[in-house]
């Protein structure tokens, strides 16, 4: 069978969703294939058809195509499964990959594609049955756009997760949720909810937020927003979220605190939770439900005063560093695990972050500092402990995250994902053939570069630990330097401010050497590739190791400031403060200089890590140290850089020109260095 231009393709009563993903089949139709002469001509005996024919006898989101007398057929019982065979003519046959949007895949024309008569391929059943992405923390996406389309983004994160077999997905974060969980139904997607906003319900503080958020208070206000949740919801496929936090992801107690024991507080959310579920199950008696064993609620349910219907799904969740025990809460790190033992009856499933964003030390700019080997293990094992009713992967802004991303898609479609060879594979899919031994290699080190700081295999950091934690020190230095900066306890031990500063000094300086050996290596690995993977090279992997090195070098440059400062050089302070924000703008400049063609603003709105930020913070650290090195008659500075030795001595006249701002003052002590 030949495909060409000229395929006629025979949907019979084909749905919306499944209609949407033969929309994107005709869009890589006319991207892969080049129109022979005499396309237009009218259907024959020889004109390719690819027909959609629905078999009951399939299981669930499986398909079956075959290839018969210039016929290529889909079958499957399910709108999920015509839409993964869809998605599977379209990689097979055409070589689109599932992140070729993504990964900015250069997809070749041909004129025609042979389709051997006879071929058949079968899917196997995923290994997990609900499985997607948490678009969460999504600040990029939020504010891009791609042809003037702030959905088209969006669409083109649901067709990814699509092709890589997900089926669910939590469509972004408080009102994003709202806006795109629509768009996502209509693809084919299961809905389902941040454990922050259960049954994925209005917040009670947005729709009066006049009113004291508590339940006994106003419990037939919440009632009232889960109903209507559960009505606007009502034409899409939903895997139900229930339980109860406080507003802005938070304890509820936080703002009610009339709970004041274990308890107590497990009593109340137990009562929602089983409020949430009846609701619900009056609205459809085969609806799913599911809960998160997440932050506070996983002591509550460990402890037994946590009490939950007998087939909710519980979802466990990692620390955020991809290991399965409880996650850091500021100070407090227990580290109990976090997976289902054989008391734990029913279904189970995982929150795992391949992103996140605790404002300590983790990733959410940059890939995971973890291993795909680490990664593979900790999944594996929740397969193995009965965790394969529900994943959903904390992916925040899809692009950052690809590489791991994919990893986990493998896992959660067959069980393996083959760790050990998993970065060459991935290397030839999107980087080419030719570029694969040398792109593989340098993504096998990125976590061998990653700052270790802690005792456990997980504790290794993200860009937050260079931006946080310098920010933290420096607007301590500004605000009250004879204390201690609070809230580091959970890194170090250290008592007195210099102390925290000589620790976090020597993690990020010799972090800052090593992803400098690091970047000689990607620079040079660069300029030797071809054409087929160069320029996603710059825009991956280079451009994330050029954002840590300049942070952590900023960080590094932003404690010699600090400990010059306590020593009383604040001359020599100031300036050492003026290249750390010279370090840390770099970081942006180089993330905002792989904004071209559709990339265009993608990453103006780092507003999390933001490393531009910790650049302006070392402004405010340089107007501390001028002010009390060169206050208040902010002369003596400018004078030794601008006047002669001998003007120096002649001090008939304190000032001779304006006053020079920060930055210019900065500027020229640079050059007379220089």
């Amino acid at each position: 069978m030949i495909i060409n231009t000229n395929l006629t393709i025979i949907t019979g009563k084909a749905s919306e969703p499944v209609l949407h993903a033969l929309d994107h089949l005709k869009r890589d139709l006319s991207e892969s294939l080049t129109p022979s002469p005499g396309s237009k001509t009218a259907p024959s005996p020889l004109t390719p058809n690819l027909v959609l024919e629905e078999e009951n006898s399939l299981e669930a989101e499986t398909y079956m195509l075959s290839c018969k007398d210039n016929t290529l057929t889909i079958k499957a019982s399910d709108d999920l499964g015509f839409i993964y065979g869809i998605y599977e003519i379209s990689r097979r046959f055409l070589g689109i990959q599932p992140l070729w949007f993504w990964n900015d895949q250069k997809i070749q024309r041909r004129e025609s594609i042979e389709i051997p008569e006879g071929f058949t391929y079968r899917s196997e059943k995923p290994r997990v049955r609900y499985r997607g992405w948490f678009i969460n923390d999504e600040v990029l996406l939020a504010t891009w756009k791609v042809d003037g389309s702030s959905e088209l983004p969006w669409e083109m994160a649901f067709e990814a997760l699509l092709r890589l077999g997900g089926n669910m997905t939590i469509p972004g974060t408080d009102k994003n949720s709202r806006k795109y969980r629509a768009l996502a139904s209509r693809m084919g997607l299961y809905i389902t909810h941040h454990h922050a906003e259960p049954l994925g319900a209005e917040m009670f503080i947005r729709a009066y937020p006049d009113l004291e958020p508590s339940f006994a208070k106003h419990e037939d206000l919440f009632i009232g927003l889960w109903k209507d949740a559960i009505k606007e919801q009502s034409d899409s496929k939903v895997i139900w979220n229930i339980g109860f936090r406080g507003q802005g992801d938070k304890p509820f107690w936080a703002d009610d605190p009339r709970y004041d024991t274990p308890k107590a507080r497990g009593e109340l959310i137990s009562k929602i939770i089983r409020m949430q579920y009846d609701l619900v199950k009056e609205h459809n008696k085969d609806a799913v439900c599911c809960t998160n064993l997440y932050g506070e609620i996983m002591a509550l349910y460990r402890d037994g005063n946590l009490e939950l219907p007998e087939d909710v799904i519980k979802i466990w969740a990692d620390n955020g560093y991809g290991k399965m025990v409880s996650r850091r809460q500021n100070d407090d790190d227990p580290r109990v695990y976090a997976l289902p033992t054989e008391s734990d009856h029913g279904r189970h499933g995982i929150y795992y972050h391949v992103s996140f964003y605790d404002l300590q030390a983790a990733n959410h700019m940059t890939m995971m500092p973890n291993a795909p080997l680490f990664i593979g293990k900790e999944l594996s094992d929740c397969l193995s402990n009965g965790a394969e009713d529900f994943w959903i992967i904390n992916c925040s802004n899809i692009k950052p995250h690809l590489y791991y991303l994919d990893l986990v898609a493998r896992l959660w479609q067959t069980g393996n994902a083959d760790t050990e060879h998993y970065t060459q594979d991935y290397a030839r899919t999107y980087y080419g053939t030719d570029n694969a031994e040398a792109v593989s290699k340098l993504l096998s080190q990125w976590p061998e570069y990653s700052l270790k700081f802690g005792p456990h295999e997980d504790n290794r950091a993200g860009e937050q630990f260079a931006n946080h934690i310098t920010r933290m020190l420096a607007t301590n230095f500004v605000v009250d330097r004879n204390r201690p900066a609070p809230h580091l306890n959970w890194a170090t031990s250290a008592t007195t401010f210099r102390d925290q500063i000589i620790w976090y000094k020597e993690l990020v300086e010799a972090a800052a050497n090593n992803y400098e050996q690091y970047l000689k290596q990607c620079e040079t690995t660069e300029k030797a590739l071809s054409d087929t993977g160069k320029e996603l090279f710059k825009d991956s992997l280079l451009m994330q190791v050029k954002y840590m090195y300049y942070g952590y070098l900023g960080a590094s440059l932003a404690c010699e400031s600090m400990l010059l400062g306590l020593s009383g050089e604040y001359k020599k302070a100031f300036y050492q403060a003026g290249l750390a924000r010279e370090a840390f703008l770099a970081g942006d400049k180089a993330q905002r200089e792989r904004e071209h063609d559709k990339w265009q603003g993608f990453y103006e709105n780092d507003c999390e890590a933001d490393i531009k930020q910790s650049g302006f913070v070392m402004e405010y650290l340089m107007s501390t140290l001028r002010a009390i090195g060169d206050g208040p008659h902010y002369w003596a500075w400018q004078r030794d850089v601008t006047d002669s030795e001998e003007d120096r001595k002649v001090t008939l006249l304190l000032s001779t020109t304006n006053h020079l701002k920060d930055l210019e003052l900065f500027n020229l002590m640079k050059q007379k260095i220089c």
